[in-house]
């Protein structure tokens, strides 16, 4: 009896240890686990940060690329029909598009939400255009009408827009 009394006493001045030893332990492994997780997260962020930006930078050239205003001047050429030039947007675009479309996985949902949409939007107003002409129409009067529709809209200029929303997701960054 007594040497099973000896054996119940060790052992819980044993686990009375044990939880002491644990109680002044643990928040030491705990701050020095946060510390490893901030240490992480500084070097994912020191390693990503830069293809992020550049993520969003690709997307901000993407968008200037397919605006009307510039996509108009660096592709349409002398003699070109309107049939032409429409053809050549959509392949641009589509060309512009397929080259960046690895950048989603380093910009934000809504910033990749806000690249498809000026996308198909910049596709919609062309073709709406070329549908609105004459079938003899030349590549001048494509250009001048979705110019002109963009000019004439109630609301910002959705390329600006589009802009704005991401220069605001790349300060939320920092």
């Amino acid at each position: 009896m007594t040497f099973l009394a000896e054996i119940v006493k060790y052992t819980i001045s044993g686990i009375m240890i044990f939880f002491a030893a644990w109680y002044f332990i643990k928040p030491l492994l705990v701050q020095n686990l946060n510390f490893q997780r901030v240490e992480l997260r500084k070097a994912s962020i020191q390693h990503t940060l830069p293809l992020r930006l550049q993520a969003y930078e690709r997307s901000v050239l993407f968008i200037e690329r397919i605006n009307p205003s510039n996509l108009f001047i660096r592709l349409q050429s002398p003699g070109m029909t309107a049939i032409q030039l429409h053809q050549l947007v959509l392949a641009e675009i589509r060309a512009e598009y397929q080259h960046n479309i690895s950048q989603q996985i380093y910009v934000s949902d809504v910033s990749w939400t806000v690249v498809k949409r000026i996308k198909d939007e910049t596709i919609g107003i062309v073709s709406s255009a070329l549908n609105s002409l004459p079938d003899e129409a030349i590549a001048m009067d494509l250009s001048k009408s979705v110019l002109t529709h963009l000019a004439n809209l109630e609301s910002e200029n959705p390329y600006d827009v589009a802009l704005s929303l991401i220069k605001r997701d790349i300060q939320n960054l920092f």
